[in-house]
């Protein structure tokens, strides 16, 4: 998997603010969708506080090595996990990154179609979810590259 375009297209879907806001959830967050939590020294500071670059940078990295392992955890093994295409182990981690690996791995319908390599079936399933409608062009974007594994195997 490319890392580096992964964390490029997560940063793009999630934003990059440097400083703490709130979510669409009202939920505390700073930098790259880092939720904030009761150990991080940030999490009692006001909203619109300025966070540096450095410390969104630590967080996302952080953040990015979490989720991957959520993701790989989710999918089964690490084996299985780097078995997939690039492009869908780019997609799984982006979700993950967005939902948690405990929602991620509620999409057991889509998760199946993946270890089977049915893209379209996979696809199918993203778009029926309550995700698809409510993460705007990230969820099209996603399913676009695993509808694109179908031109590639050819």
């Amino acid at each position: 998997m490319n890392i580096e375009l992964c964390k490029a297209e997560i940063t793009r879907h999630e934003g990059k603010v440097l400083e703490i806001y709130k979510d669409s959830l009202g939920y505390k967050t700073l930098g790259i969708g880092h939720l904030c939590q009761p150990e991080d020294p940030e999490y009692d500071w006001e909203v619109g506080t300025k966070v540096s670059e450095e410390v969104v940078n630590m967080y996302f990295e952080d953040d990015f090595n979490k989720h991957l392992a959520e993701t790989i955890h989710v999918f089964g093994t690490e084996e299985a996990f780097y078995n997939l295409p690039s492009d869908i182990q780019r997609v799984l981690v982006n979700m993950c990154f967005n939902l948690s690996g405990t929602r991620l791995s509620k999409f057991k319908n889509m998760l199946g179609a993946c270890r089977a390599h049915d893209w379209n079936e996979m696809a199918k399933q993203m778009e029926d979810s309550r995700w698809y409608n409510q993460v705007g062009r990230r969820s099209k974007e996603l399913q676009d590259i695993v509808l694109q594994q179908n031109a590639s195997v050819y």
